[in-house]
């Protein structure tokens, strides 16, 4: 396993990362498709056997339980200074005033209630889970610093958003002397590759790293386009990631499985592969339900493209309206 600083900090990281959003309660992100307790148990082996150190989740994700999942098994697994965990904070989770967004009573509460569930003293990487517009974002980035000063956090990043507010966030940090985010978790994959424009250009520029989340499209780019799942079939929120130009979608989907073919490879290590080539990317988060996934995702640090494949993988995409805001 190869690994990486995330931008110009010493957070290191393992080259993939292990989203653990397919970990929770039965009924948790609209039920059916996660996994417990002790169907995660294997998945978190062999991801930390294959040199995998680092693991993203939210507060959010099954309303805290992927958290408690992600945390016990860690925590069973590995010793705590050999991983990095990330999570989340912005989405609901309780009804009060502090029960979401992005204001200091969220944040302050909200990073006690994580590092409850994960069983741990600090995080690695925390994480805004979205743009917060009811909040000023000054109040966001003091509070997140003064959460660094005291020794819960040791970095901080952002999620989607349009560029333009992620600068703002920055400037205003610098401009405080507060703690700047170390790194963008986007939505970025073969079918949705709108953060070329504005976003990647940024970090490049900045040394900022990027941790794409969907990097298979909700799989869209692993398996054939029709098929069914059992995340699929409750999936509300895929359509509207995934249903603009279908047509010039599924002639990339089609592609990569071409050349998935010409290199007796799966679907899944070409998409990931092709992402592992772009010079904005630090480490894309994948989900694993099955033991494959996995092998998958670990196999495709070590596929190297061509670029004319990577012509070919890119040829027929099409401009498309940000999504995942």
């Amino acid at each position: 396993m190869e690994y990486v600083n995330v931008g110009r900090s010493g957070l290191t990281v393992s080259r993939v990362i292990l989203g653990c959003m397919s970990y929770g309660a039965p009924q948790a992100n609209g039920g059916g498709w996660t996994l417990g307790l002790d169907d995660a148990r294997p998945l978190f082996r062999e991801a930390i056997e294959a040199g995998i150190t680092t693991f993203d989740t939210a507060n959010a994700y099954g309303g805290g339980s992927s958290e408690e999942i992600t945390g016990k098994l860690l925590g069973e697994l590995a010793k705590r200074d050999e991983v990095v965990i990330a999570t989340k904070v912005h989405f609901a989770m309780g009804p009060g005033p502090n029960g979401a967004g992005l204001s200091r009573g969220a944040i302050m509460t909200q990073i006690d209630n994580s590092l409850r569930r994960l069983g741990t003293d600090y995080v690695d990487l925390y994480q805004i889970h979205r743009h917060d517009p009811r909040t000023p974002i000054e109040e966001t980035m003091q509070a997140l610093h003064d959460l660094v000063r005291a020794g819960k956090v040791r970095y901080i990043g952002a999620s989607s958003m349009w560029t333009w507010q992620f600068v703002k966030a920055q400037c205003l940090a610098d401009l405080h002397g507060w703690t700047r985010f170390v790194s963008m978790q986007d939505q970025y994959n073969l079918i949705q590759r709108e953060e070329e424009r504005e976003m990647h250009p940024y970090c490049v520029e900045e040394n900022i790293g990027v941790l794409p989340w969907s990097p298979l499209a909700r799989g869209k780019l692993s398996r054939d386009w029709e098929a069914s799942t059992a995340r699929g079939d409750v999936d509300t929120r895929a359509p509207v990631l995934y249903g603009q130009a279908v047509a010039a979608d599924r002639k990339v989907a089609a592609t990569v499985a071409e050349v998935a073919q010409e290199r007796e490879v799966s679907r899944a290590q070409v998409a990931l592969a092709w992402m592992l080539h772009k010079p904005a990317v630090t480490a894309p988060i994948f989900g694993a339900t099955k033991p494959g996934h996995i092998a998958d995702a670990v196999a495709a640090t070590r596929l190297s493209l061509s670029d004319k494949e990577i012509e070919r993988l890119e040829a027929d995409y099409v401009p498309h309206r940000p999504t995942g805001f």
